[in-house]
């Protein structure tokens, strides 16, 4: 590993992170609120750091493998983390440090799982904090720090190792360009989101704090009850765009171009749309009789499909309380997530399809064994390696889960309880059934518990790969 130049990208991204943390500070100036001195304590620590790291390791050069890029991700995730859950402690309003430090892998990684019983009475400063975790995370600091960056080999690494789906698309020759593309396309999705919210009647601090959340596809909001007093129109606002989130934005940069075409033809938005039709017509039906209402069973069938599929993680219903078959199919949607190369978690539909496809083959394999079948996506044949790869992230996907069902079975609580947890933070959704229902939260796990469903969000988050690594002890050797 390039030590120097693994330190010194750290330092470079906490100094970001300072940075960031100047709007929180602003927001409670704003409101007259005294957390903006822990915010301001908190910048002050960030900014040594940051300078510490990044004048140690000043004049960094050499190559950077995918090696390094994965151990970049992991180690300033975690760093990112350490840090930004120091307002919380600092201002007392969330005092113990391994709580904050949950909300804010929970933020972070756009999980929106909670230890907080009383989000209201948070000050505004710190709610905006929490949300906009959810729109640093979405769509990755590094992805950002990448705009910055002169150097292409290390960049392209990072971009690999930080961005979800089994293939990373360039949109531009320059990676550089790739993410400045991607940033543009999430900044004017949120700040449209923010405006129609505003049309709404939703005042301008709620409507940013909840457009961050979507964007991020998080789900931290400013109230105990999320979004289950909005309004129809503001509900379906969210619903609509946690969808949109939920698309691989290179999508809207084919819209953009014109290719509209090029866009229905992509496999696993069809998939997308197809799911996400099947799963609102049967809950909705089969939530009629609990709402008495088709407009109201529709409103909440689609909101929760969306929130569970984008994995954002609002609500505006108990769905615990529904039948086994809506619960099953929000479980199912919980392991699927959205496209790859969105802000969405889950497993991301392209593997699905993949897997899919790869279980065709073997099944025609075995009628007839010397067949030449190749996988195809878009039209597109499938590199041997990419499919190989999708079936060892699925092993490990599947073991990581089962890990954390194991550890968490030393809690408690039960059974219920333990298995949507571990399957919600992993997969990066939030809420799950059991006693971190929609009405419930996590604060009841114990501390070591709770420090390992940190990891598990990170796991998701991350796709595996870079927090393995750091249990790898080859890569920590020098090159």
């Amino acid at each position: 590993m390039n030590y120097k130049m693994v330190l010194y990208t750290m330092g470079r991204v906490v100094l970001l992170e300072a940075a960031f943390l100047v709007l929180p500070m602003a927001v409670s100036l704003l409101y007259g609120e005294r957390c903006a001195v822990s915010f301001g304590l908190t910048i002050l620590v960030a900014l040594a750091v940051g300078f510490l790291l990044t004048f140690l390791c000043r004049g960094s050069h050499g190559t950077s493998s995918i090696k390094d890029g994965f151990m970049i991700v992991a180690l300033t995730w975690i760093m990112l983390s350490a840090i930004g859950a120091l307002p919380f402690v600092f201002s007392r309003e969330i005092p113990s440090y391994v709580d904050a430090f949950f909300e804010t892998v929970s933020g972070f990684t756009t999980t929106g799982a909670t230890i907080l019983t009383d989000v209201e009475a948070l000050s505004r400063g710190m709610i905006f904090w929490r949300s906009f975790t959810h729109w640093i995370g979405g769509m990755g600091i590094l992805v950002f720090v990448v705009m910055l960056m002169k150097t292409t080999d290390r960049s392209i690494n990072i971009l690999k190792a930080e961005m979800p789906g089994p293939t990373v698309d360039k949109l531009a020759p320059k990676s550089r360009d790739t993410a400045r593309i991607l940033y543009l396309l999430y900044i004017s999705l949120t700040v449209l989101e923010t405006v129609l919210l505003l049309l709404g009647g939703m005042g301008l601090f709620d409507s940013v704090v909840h457009s961050l959340s979507t964007a991020g596809t998080g789900g931290f909001g400013a109230y105990n009850a999320s979004a289950a007093n909005f309004s129809p129109y503001i509900q379906w606002v969210l619903t609509v765009f946690m969808l949109l989130f939920g698309v691989n934005f290179n999508l809207y940069y084919l819209l953009l171009l014109g290719r509209v075409r090029d866009i229905f033809r992509n496999t696993e938005f069809k998939v997308y749309l197809g799911i996400i039709a099947a799963a609102v017509t049967i809950i909705t039906v089969d939530i009629l009789p609990l709402y008495q209402s088709f407009s109201t069973s529709l409103r909440q069938a689609s909101f929760q499909v969306a929130a569970i599929m984008s994995t954002t993680g609002f609500v505006t219903a108990d769905f615990t309380v529904w039948s086994p078959l809506s619960k099953t199919l929000l479980l199912l949607l919980m392991f699927l997530g959205g496209c790859a190369g969105s802000t969405a978690g889950g497993l991301k539909l392209s593997r699905i399809i993949i897997l899919c496809k790869m279980a065709r083959r073997e099944l025609r394999r075995t009628l007839r064994p010397r067949v030449v079948d190749v996988i195809k996506m878009d039209g597109h044949r499938l590199e041997e390696q990419t499919a190989h790869s999708v079936a060892v992230y699925f092993a490990l996907y599947m073991l990581c889960i089962g890990a954390l069902l194991v550890a968490l079975s030393f809690s408690p609580f039960d059974m219920e309880t333990n298995l949507f947890s571990s399957v919600s933070c992993f997969n990066n959704v939030g809420p799950a059934f059991g006693m971190a229902g929609p009405v419930g939260n996590y604060s009841l796990y114990q501390p070591v518990l709770k420090l390992l469903l940190c990891v598990g969000m990170l796991l998701g988050r991350l796709e595996i790969y870079p927090m393995l690594l750091l249990f790898v002890p080859a890569a920590w050797r020098r090159k």
